[in-house]
């Protein structure tokens, strides 16, 4: 049920969102690890498809934006400024990084991908020179690119000034995730499909839509139907109805988990955000919002860019004592 806005809205601090990204990062983190260095007793199985933590950013980086400008008028010009000067300096030096690590591991290096990723286009080709040609993690950056233009947009359309308009928003997200991901079965490359529905900022944009109708319905007094703990009982019961689905169907099939579960679980994430965030905005105590949690979040951001360089040589070392495979239930074409 709707309420009115809270007064102290709009000045509280989300520091729940904060402790969530960390255990988004993690869930990429560990699903590099089983997915390229072997599987992890148990871990493997919770984080197989944890690369749906890229889906959890775009639904919070919506809900943050549409929270934090709400109501502010702000020329999208400095805007845009405020975006890049955030994201960029991390993204070169980790650019950097990722090149001198290439670099020392005798792999050639693309000018084509590194320009491409330092100018935030990359997740535009489907190539891998580049999508992985400078820092395979930074995909996700030219992602947000695409959607800090889209916001000034969003935030004038009028269906996102309704309670209203943003249901139906809502309703045609979760709709248009099931359509795509059921309409890529029209697409026989397995590379191209694998693009269109991973990298392609077009296709993301469900998600980031998705967020910020979420953020300004709670900034506006809306409240989640579920709370802090059922959504996260939510969020991890589908990630264990992956597990049996992805014993039973490769991942190179267009109807396997793997795209499924970053398209499908939009709207889990969507509620989970929006309950922290009323949970914070309520002041009541969540487990995500202490000193230590909130640090972690923080540092997310850097250990995203930078843990899959950290890792690089220690895959290829493994790979070169032990013979490189591929885990047992993976076998889809992938960039990253």
């Amino acid at each position: 049920m709707a309420k009115g806005p809270l007064s102290e809205a709009g000045r509280s601090r989300l520091d729940s969102l904060t402790g969530l990204r960390f255990w988004a990062a993690l869930a990429v983190v560990l699903y590099h690890l089983s997915r390229q260095a072997g599987e992890l007793p148990w871990i493997s199985d919770l984080t197989w498809y944890g690369r749906s933590g890229v889906t959890f950013f775009f639904v919070l980086s919506g809900f943050v934006l549409a929270w934090t400008y709400d109501g502010k008028s702000v020329p999208v010009v400095v805007f845009l400024w405020r975006r890049f000067a955030r994201i960029w300096p991390l993204l070169a030096v980790s650019t950097v990084a990722s090149l001198a690590v290439w670099r020392a591991l005798g792999t050639d290096i693309s000018l084509r991908g590194t320009a491409a990723t330092l100018a935030l286009v990359n997740a535009w080709v489907p190539e891998r020179p580049y999508l992985v040609g400078g820092n395979p993690a930074a995909w996700s950056l030219s992602d947000e690119a695409w959607f800090y233009l889209l916001f000034p947009l969003l935030m004038a359309l009028p269906l996102m000034r309704s309670s209203r308009g943003r249901v139906g928003i809502a309703v045609f997200v979760c709709v248009a995730s099931v359509g795509v991901w059921l309409g890529s079965a029209l697409i026989s490359d397995s590379l191209v499909r694998l693009w269109a529905l991973d990298y392609f900022p077009p296709t993301r944009t469900l998600q980031f839509v998705l967020g910020v109708a979420a953020g300004l319905a709670v900034k506006r007094g809306w409240r989640p139907p579920v709370g802090l703990r059922t959504a996260v009982v939510l969020v991890v019961a589908w990630h264990l109805v992956l597990i049996p689905w992805s014993n039973a169907v490769p991942d190179s099939l267009w109807y396997s988990p793997y795209t499924a579960s970053q398209l499908l679980a939009t709207p889990f994430f969507a509620l989970l955000v929006a309950a922290a965030a009323t949970a914070d905005v309520e002041r009541r105590r969540t487990g995500l919002s202490g000193p230590g949690m909130v640090k972690l979040g923080q540092w997310s951001f850097a250990w995203y860019l930078f843990h899959e360089i950290v890792l690089r040589p220690c895959w290829v070392c493994s790979a070169n004592r032990w013979g490189c495979s591929t885990p047992s239930r993976s076998g889809a074409p992938r960039w990253c």
